[in-house]
């Protein structure tokens, strides 16, 4: 079978991640995959901002544990340490399109290099808040920027699961 589609049933989401920092490499791969999905137009509105500062990683989880209402010590990232956030630009009528292709290159690249994922949503709020605002601030970017989601990776710290039983009638012919 070809190696893109093993992958593609391969993935699945982690929730239990090792520690342990994602080498370099791996990581600059990824990266540049999601840099190479499909946008609308070929206009690229998405972008990615690769998050592996400790501190800065707990912040946003903290931010984004608190939109989703878990209670303090919750972490909605489940311990993974690198955080992809993409955001897309809001002008781009297929903004939300470009941006879910970008996750989804991310998470088939990891897969493909033994490095786990989930896709974790509430970027929208995120970036919508104060607090996201001023992240982008910082990083000196100016445009208006909708969230679209984090891509958390790291190693797993346990075997995944199994993938579910496609359903039946996932696909009609005509």
């Amino acid at each position: 079978m070809n190696e893109t589609i093993k992958v593609l049933e391969s993935r699945r989401s982690c929730r239990n991640f090792k520690p342990d920092m994602i080498k370099d490499e791996e990581l600059k791969a990824i990266i540049e995959a999601g840099t190479y999905a499909a946008t609308g137009m070929g206009k690229q509105s998405p972008i990615i901002i690769a998050v592996t500062n400790k501190e800065i990683r707990d912040m946003i989880s903290e931010d984004n544990r608190s939109i989703g209402g878990w209670d303090a010590g919750f972490d909605p990232f489940y311990g993974a340490p690198v955080i992809l956030i993409v955001l897309a630009k809001k002008d781009v009528a297929t903004h939300v399109y470009d941006g879910s292709l970008v996750m989804g290159n991310l998470m088939n690249a990891a897969e493909s290099l033994g490095v786990a994922s989930i896709w974790i949503h509430r970027a929208k709020e995120e970036f919508e808040s104060g607090f996201g605002k001023e992240l982008l601030k910082r990083l000196g970017i100016e445009d208006e920027y909708e969230g679209i989601g984090h891509c958390a990776l790291g190693y797993a710290a346990a075997p995944l699961a199994a993938p579910a039983p496609r359903k039946e009638n996932y696909v009609y012919y005509l």
